[in-house]
């Protein structure tokens, strides 16, 4: 049989085999454009890239798609304490975020779909979930039913939530308390616009889109209306993700929405989460000033994905000693054997540490091969 005509290698995802008949369709939520991005951003896009680098040596056609949330309350705060337009102060920002990831060897995605040119997306996607009995409208804000997740429960108790823990994870977001609801599991897909907000044409009023509708929509455009793996932080399992599904489902009837989630782990500092809104971060263009990317991406990645971890600059000095020694494997002659074993590892839900140990061991092309596919080049 010819190579070409080999399937390609089997593929494990969150502890799941994730066989694939056709491209493998990756989408995985970007960042929203008001601030410079910070470690646990980048674990997310390290990962998702390592992801499809793996997916693409093992002969698979990958299709990935990164979204920009360039249409949100806090970028509009953001960048009117900055004075700006906020289409102005999204594009630099965007900038800033692509010099990163250019630095981090995280590879463009095929498609790059802007929240602001999906507009209309949005609107027919809240206008079909009010005719499917699955939203209502109050006062120009169209609201999606979050009491009616599967099985005819709510969408927290889908999501082994009670609805205490829910709204807790809601609030985090911002997505609670608002005019016209009538529970407070029912969150936006299109809002009422105030002075000084965005603002586009609907048959509501003049309005914009909630965050997890662009989301819905962006996907829908992209790929139609199922894909193959939805990739983000963990904190966005519930709600971003979770109402992203349950609106995608309510109006195509195709379930699961996503055949595997890759919902990578939190970063942390002191144990606490890495995040914007309490200034707790650790920025990457502060740390690629004084480390090589190559360390920083390593640092990443050797350790299981979905696990959450703190950061501390020892573990970065020494992801850098780790790093020189992979080289020096990957310089002497070594184990063509372990090849193979690397793309089982890294096959097997992304097991790097296994990937990198094997590389340590056998050395020579096996260690190349190893560099090659985790972009430590």
């Amino acid at each position: 049989m010819s190579h070409d005509l080999l399937p390609p290698a089997p593929l494990r995802l969150g502890g799941r085999p994730l066989p694939m008949v056709g491209p493998l369709r990756l989408y995985t939520c970007g960042v929203t454009p008001y601030a410079v991005t910070h470690l646990g951003h980048a674990a997310t896009f390290v990962w998702v890239d390592v992801l499809a680098r793996v997916a693409r040596h093992a002969s698979m056609e990958v299709v990935v798609t990164r979204n920009v949330t360039d249409v949100d309350d806090v970028l509009t705060e953001a960048a009117r304490a900055a004075n700006t337009p906020y289409d102005e102060y999204a594009a630099m920002q965007q900038y800033r975020f692509d010099h990163d990831m250019s630095a981090l060897a995280v590879r463009r995605p095929d498609h790059e779909p802007r929240a602001h040119r999906h507009i209309g997306s949005v609107v027919r996607l809240a206008q079909a979930l009010i005719e499917a009995g699955r939203a209502y409208e109050v006062d120009g804000t169209v609201f999606f039913d979050g009491t009616k997740g599967a099985d005819g429960g709510d969408i927290a108790t889908a999501h082994g939530l009670d609805q205490a823990a829910a709204l807790v994870a809601i609030e985090e977001f911002g997505g609670s308390g608002l005019p016209g609801q009538r529970n407070p599991l029912d969150l936006p897909v299109w809002r009422a616009s105030g002075d000084g907000d965005p603002a586009w044409p609907s048959p509501w009023g003049a309005g914009r889109p909630g965050w997890h509708a662009e989301c819905t929509a962006m996907v829908l455009d992209t790929y139609g209306s199922s894909i193959d793996v939805h990739a983000g932080g963990r904190d966005l399992a519930f709600p971003h993700h979770a109402y992203e599904a349950a609106q995608a489902e309510a109006v195509t009837g195709v379930a699961p929405f996503a055949r595997s989630w890759m919902h990578v782990g939190t970063v942390r500092i002191n144990g606490e989460k890495m995040a914007k809104s309490t200034g707790n971060l650790v920025l990457v263009e502060d740390l690629l000033a004084q480390h090589r990317a190559a360390a920083v991406r390593l640092l990443i990645l050797d350790r299981p994905w979905a696990g959450d971890w703190d950061y501390s600059p020892a573990d970065l000095m020494a992801a850098e000693g780790r790093l020189d020694a992979l080289y020096a494997a990957a310089g002497r002659r070594g184990d063509e054997a372990g090849e193979a074993e690397i793309m089982r590892a890294l096959l097997d839900d992304l097991d790097v540490p296994r990937a990198l140990g094997v590389a340590m061991e056998s050395g020579g092309s096996a260690a190349r091969t190893a560099v090659h596919v985790l972009g430590l080049g």
